[in-house]
């Protein structure tokens, strides 16, 4: 049975991050794609610490970092925030990581945090990711033509929201998706 696990991150996950972020595997569906100095990493890493509207967590696999997910725009008087995610090991790809990182979240989300809306954004480009985000309820919100420059051609992203009044109708067969894959999920 796998194990998936977040946790926060911490100054041994620094170089780590820095090596995932410039990784053609991780680079190719964020929205930049220039090569991140140590400088720009540093300020980047360094800035994540006590700032409210954001969080970061490191993604385990059976004990090894596999990944980063995280909530960025977190505004709590219209309480909603933003999310995304990424598995810089393309060997734990299909394995249902993405899944269960999809599950924590909306419920980190919605129950812990109380929030009403999460919304995402992902390149129209990265098919898998936003049918994952549809399979798990959110709704197409928006096309955001030509959005992003990436390697001198302009991208195409996808907006995507869910509301927490919608999440559970949903959370029963989501929880059976996970278990079918071998999760151990509450």
């Amino acid at each position: 049975m796998p194990n998936v696990s977040l946790r926060d991150l911490t100054e041994t996950d620094r170089e780590r991050l820095h090596v995932w972020r410039n990784s053609p595997d991780v680079a190719a569906y964020m929205y930049t794609d220039h090569e991140i100095s140590r400088t720009e990493h540093d300020l980047w890493f360094d800035g994540l610490a006590g700032n409210p509207r954001r969080r970061y967590w490191m993604i385990e696999l059976d004990g090894q970092p596999v990944g980063l997910a995280n909530l960025a725009d977190i505004d709590l008087r219209n309480r909603r925030c933003a999310w995304a995610y990424y598995l810089a090991d393309p060997s734990v790809r299909g394995l249902g990581v993405g899944s269960y990182i999809e599950f924590w979240m909306i419920e980190h989300v919605f129950g812990t945090l109380g929030l009403n809306k999460l919304c995402c954004e992902v390149l129209a480009a990265n098919r898998p990711v936003w049918q994952l985000h549809l399979t798990y309820g959110f709704e197409r919100e928006a096309l955001y033509r030509q959005h992003i420059l990436k390697a001198g051609q302009y991208e195409d992203v996808i907006g995507l929201g869910l509301l927490a009044r919608d999440w559970p109708a949903l959370k029963p067969a989501m929880l059976a998706r996970l278990r079918a894959k071998g999760f151990s999920v509450t």
